[in-house]
């Protein structure tokens, strides 16, 4: 170890203030070498600056402190592993970004007075058609899934723990009042967001009479303005779109496994296979209070809508999806065909689907 150094002359070389350093001090971030016994006055070692300027370097970047420690952590065991969980969070930025500036957009033109997709008068309305199916599947006792589509709600939730079953019902059951309220198209997100805070409350209901173990839901729901689809997600739910003959999935698994996936540490063939595919690390009434996914997705005539749990998705192959949802004359036959795909391939959960086909409204 070379000879320590004052905290002023570290500061200086590390492009970090003493009240910073002694702030990483007190967090068990950044530990000085040395505090003299009686002033408490701090010395560092020069061998300290990387992990000094690493902290410096990943506070720019915006990252919390509590992440920092952990990517130190890391760094100081294994360098490409501190490497995937900086990958991980900038991807995760990235997307959070992508939300805000699709958002921004439409609050620009809102606040413009221009008139959005939701808000103009389409030359050639829009409606949907729609279905939805829930099955207990061949080995569960319950079902705890519940599906739902309507006029203007399509939704899926799969719930977890004792109160499981409750627990998706009750979020349902809370964005299915927006079956019978107006829908100001300025204020579609807002809406959708109040929504979301009743659908929380009453999974928390739930969660609060059963303390003993976890209680949650998983929520993917779409809420139909006539021209557009202002999307919620949390968890391992999924949403497709099938547009030009293509089947996109667009939203995003909340689970460990896609996280490694994220990573860079699984790809998304051993991910399909993984022992713990299914461990959540978002949901609703579980642990912490986790904001779902809020967006709007425009809508075209022609495109296809499924909303589904993972007990569709995890073990009926993308192909059979992807063929179905394109290949059925109505939602009725694709919903009922995409159940029976996933028993006749054991269907070790409960499967829930929903499909909704957007037409012209003379359709």
């Amino acid at each position: 170890m070379g000879e320590l150094m004052t905290i002023g002359a570290f500061a200086r070389a590390s492009r970090l203030s003493p009240k910073a350093l002694r702030l990483y001090d007190e967090l068990g971030l950044l530990a000085p070498a040395q505090v003299d016994p009686d002033s408490g006055y701090r010395r560092y070692a020069p061998e300290q600056l990387d992990q000094a300027r690493l902290v410096a370097w990943l506070r720019r970047l915006g990252m919390p402190l509590a992440r920092i420690r952990e990517v130190c952590a890391l760094h100081a065991r294994d360098g490409r592993a501190a490497a995937a969980e900086l990958r991980a969070y900038w991807a995760q930025v990235e997307a959070e970004t992508a939300a805000r500036r699709d958002l921004a957009a439409f609050l620009v033109d809102h606040l413009a007075g221009k008139e959005s997709a939701a808000m103009a008068p389409t030359a050639h309305p829009l409606t949907i058609r729609y279905a939805a199916l829930s099955d207990t599947g061949l080995v569960r006792d319950t079902n705890q899934d519940a599906a739902y589509a309507g006029d203007r709600l399509l939704a899926v939730a799969d719930g977890f723990g004792a109160g499981g079953a409750s627990a998706a019902a009750g979020a349902v059951d809370a964005l299915r009042q927006l079956e019978d309220d107006g829908l100001p198209a300025g204020n579609l997100l807002n809406v959708l967001e109040d929504a979301v805070g009743r659908a929380r409350t009453a999974v928390r209901g739930v969660a609060d009479a059963m303390p003993e173990e976890p209680v949650g839901t998983t929520l993917t729901a779409m809420l139909w303005t006539g021209s557009q689809l202002a999307l919620v997600h949390i968890g391992d739910s999924r949403a497709y779109l099938l547009r030009d003959g293509e089947l996109f999935q667009i939203t995003h698994d909340h689970t460990m496994v896609q996280s490694l996936v994220d990573e860079g540490r699984l790809t998304a063939e051993e991910a399909a296979s993984h022992p713990q595919r299914s461990l959540l690390v978002k949901a609703l009434g579980a642990g912490e209070a986790f904001e779902p996914e809020l967006r709007l997705q425009e809508a075209r005539a022609g495109d296809r809508y499924l909303l589904c749990s993972d007990g569709l998705s995890a073990v009926v192959a993308s192909n059979d999806v992807h063929r179905v949802v394109a290949e059925a004359a109505e939602p009725a036959a694709a919903v009922r065909e995409l159940v029976a795909l996933a028993r006749e391939s054991g269907a070790p959960d409960n499967v829930s689907c929903v499909v909704a086909h957007v037409r012209p409204a003379a359709a």
